[in-house]
């Protein structure tokens, strides 16, 4: 802590010696308002990194120079006072009645209810065995419970934390660098930060007005990107240097079996499958009761079953034919033909000859009489056949053959309500059956253990993030409403596994409270120190000299980040959020940047940010928890790979920007 406290004594003075310098260039007579809100900006970087509260010193340097604002422009002080603490009042309750502010307490709730329901210890270890042959398989596990774990909690102080408890000691104890050790845990970590549901995303949608639902569609792919090259980082490594992550022992795979198993006579690496029919038949039931064979066979078969229920739901889905309209009625109720529609100009009354009072219908254009010579029509137009016209398809005569018709295809329709299945289907059914009987011919009695216990752990966690991702994304529900089911996800999991007891609620609910008020008092205060920075011209300087520098749309792209880069050294991310947001914002309608895109940039910086030395805050998560003979600069150059990781997932971002934006475009588009 002490080395801390020196670096953000080194920020403040280089912070001082940055304000110092452009007082010196920009002298006091030829300041403008705009200068005055870049001072205010800088001033505030100063006091934050000096240790005070971050929403305060953004609401009282937004009051202060939102007053001087006021006079400036020639209000007297009375009335400069009064527009101040108006604009206070209504930054605040704009704040207030935000409802996508809602679902923060929410989702915080969750993310502490599962942390202290001990789910992570139960995740580590069967994923851990799970994955026991592959390279470096502790790091592995380490990446996979973050992601997941980041994904039902979205803190990357208490995720670091827990693994930094759970992980590194049996790294450490498995022989694994200290190095590649802490890195993986930082690293996955701060995926927190991307994977929905991310609270920054949460935030950040909030500050710059996109849709947090399709922030989150868009962050998904992202976040899997990043997690899949850390995995894959950690297997080359193993692969190449081995002695920085020695495979595990087969004392460290070794998972007991039940007591009735073994009394029957089942050995660890036979086959499960067989062995339990056979047991039902009789074979080796002598030791085992039936039932518990039966729910050993049910547990063994749940992913058979599983198949079985998606392939036929699939099947349905891709043969069903949605019905087509049936409008014959109308047809026969209304009022003819295109033809007759297009020669009288809509439903008009019949027209009349003079003289010819009711007149017998017209005839159905089949078979008709010929016209009657010129010396009968003398005799009287009353009896007189009228010629055939277009109108005749509106006569009854002409309905049977019409309803005949309708009455056929229907029937035709009745018919075929199905439709063949497409090529694909069948290769992918060909392909899951042959991963099938892949799995039962290596399905063990050590690998059925093992999943056993992904189903009491990692399973639970799965439900509950499709539970709640699921109806974010396909427009189930709003982010507040799935962060209510969230919750209550949350608080049915820890009853679960018998964790629910009025100390872990109490806890869970001051820091709740804790967290959610800091976030929304940082809104607040973000509100009233942009409306200050706004009268002060801040933004029109800030936005006059970036379109002065005639950068193109890549160059506004690297700059941005670089700064953002630059700001997570010795700021939060609230902090970069709320306060630095407002001035990018603005600017990406000049450049032709998508606001959604931008955010998954920052997000995706922001990770970068919190692996970088020297105030990288995960380090000190890690820290905190770690074993003595770990040092800081152990931890930091750990790090740093994964924070090359992390610059490549970036490049690769922008590069192809359908990994953030094409589940967006086809979801909500």
């Amino acid at each position: 802590m002490k080395l801390r406290k020196e670096l953000w004594f080194g920020f403040t003075l280089m912070a001082i010696i940055i304000a110092a310098a452009m007082g010196m260039v920009v002298s006091v007579d030829t300041m403008t308002n705009g200068h005055y809100g870049l001072l205010m900006l800088s001033l505030v970087v100063v006091a934050i990194m000096l240790g005070f509260p971050t929403a305060f010193t953004l609401m009282g340097m937004g009051m202060l120079f939102a007053f001087f604002a006021y006079h400036s422009g020639g209000q007297t002080t009375g009335g400069a006072m009064k527009q101040t603490l108006d604009l206070m009042v209504q930054r605040a309750f704009a704040v207030m009645s935000n409802d996508v502010l809602i679902s923060i307490p929410l989702f915080v709730f969750m993310g502490y209810l599962v942390e202290r329901a001990n789910l992570i210890e139960k995740l580590f270890r069967s994923l851990h065995l799970a994955l026991a042959r592959v390279p470096g398989s502790l790091a592995v596990a380490t990446l996979v419970t973050c992601a997941v774990f980041a994904t039902a909690t979205g803190i990357v102080g208490a995720v670091v934390t827990l693994m930094g408890l759970l992980a590194l000691p049996q790294m450490l104890r498995g022989g694994y660098d200290v190095r590649v050790s802490a890195g993986a845990i930082t690293a996955g970590g701060c995926l927190g930060i991307l994977i929905p549901p991310s609270v920054l995303l949460i935030v950040y949608g909030a500050t710059a007005g996109v849709s947090v639902v399709q922030l989150y569609a868009g962050a998904f792919f992202p976040g899997i990107m990043l997690a899949g090259l850390y995995i894959l980082y950690v297997i080359i490594l193993a692969k190449i240097k081995p002695a920085l992550m020695p495979p595990l022992t087969a004392a460290q795979r070794f998972v007991p079996l039940p007591k009735p198993l073994q009394s029957a006579g089942a050995s660890g690496e036979g086959r499960a499958l067989p062995w339990l029919l056979g047991a039902l038949k009789g074979k080796r039931n002598q030791a085992v009761s039936t039932g518990f064979l039966l729910k050993q066979l049910i547990i063994a078969l749940l992913p058979l079953i599983l198949f079985a229920a998606v392939s036929l739901w699939s099947y349905q889905t891709v043969t069903r034919v949605a019905p087509a309209d049936d409008f014959s009625e109308l047809q026969q109720m209304g009022a003819g033909s295109a033809t007759e529609s297009e020669g009288t100009g809509g439903l008009q009354p019949p027209p009349s000859e003079e003289g010819s009072g009711l007149q017998e219908p017209p005839s159905s254009g089949g078979l008709q009489e010929p016209p009657a010579a010129a010396a009968d029509s003398a005799s009287g137009a009353a009896l007189e056949t009228p010629p055939a016209t277009a109108s005749d398809a509106a006569s009854p005569v002409a309905t049977p053959p019409a309803a005949a018709t309708a009455t056929a295809a229907a029937a035709g329709d009745a018919a075929s309500t199905t439709k063949p299945a497409p090529q694909g289907y069948w290769i992918g059914l060909a392909v899951g059956a042959v991963a099938m009987l892949a799995y039962y011919s290596l399905l063990s009695f050590n690998r059925l253990e093992v999943f056993k216990m992904l189903l009491s752990s990692f399973f639970p966690l799965l439900v509950l993030i499709i539970a709640v991702l699921g109806s974010i994304v396909f427009g189930l529900a709003t982010p507040t409403e799935a962060a209510a089911v969230g919750a209550l996800g949350g608080f049915l999991l820890a009853g679960a596994y018998r964790q629910l007891n009025f100390t872990v609620v109490k806890e869970s609910v001051f820091l709740t409270a804790k967290t959610s008020a800091m976030v929304c008092w940082l809104f607040v205060g973000s509100a009233i120190f942009s409306a200050a920075f706004a009268l002060l011209g801040g933004q029109e300087l800030v936005e006059n000299w970036v379109l002065g520098m005639n950068l193109t749309k890549t160059q506004f792209l690297v700059l941005s980040q670089v700064i953002i880069f630059v700001l997570g050294w010795p700021l939060e991310w609230t902090e970069i959020i709320v306060i630095f947001m407002p001035i990018f914002i603005p600017l990406l309608d000049n450049f032709g940047v998508d606001p959604l895109f931008f955010g998954l940039l920052v997000a995706l910086n922001l990770q970068t940010a919190f692996l970088s030395p020297p105030v990288a805050m995960a380090a000190f998560y890690l820290k905190g928890v770690a074993p003595k003979h770990v040092t800081l600069n152990q931890i930091f150059a750990g790090m740093l790979p994964f924070m090359g990781i992390q610059v490549i997932a970036i490049i690769l971002l922008y590069q192809f920007p359908a990994i953030g934006l094409w589940l967006p475009q086809v979801l909500y588009k």
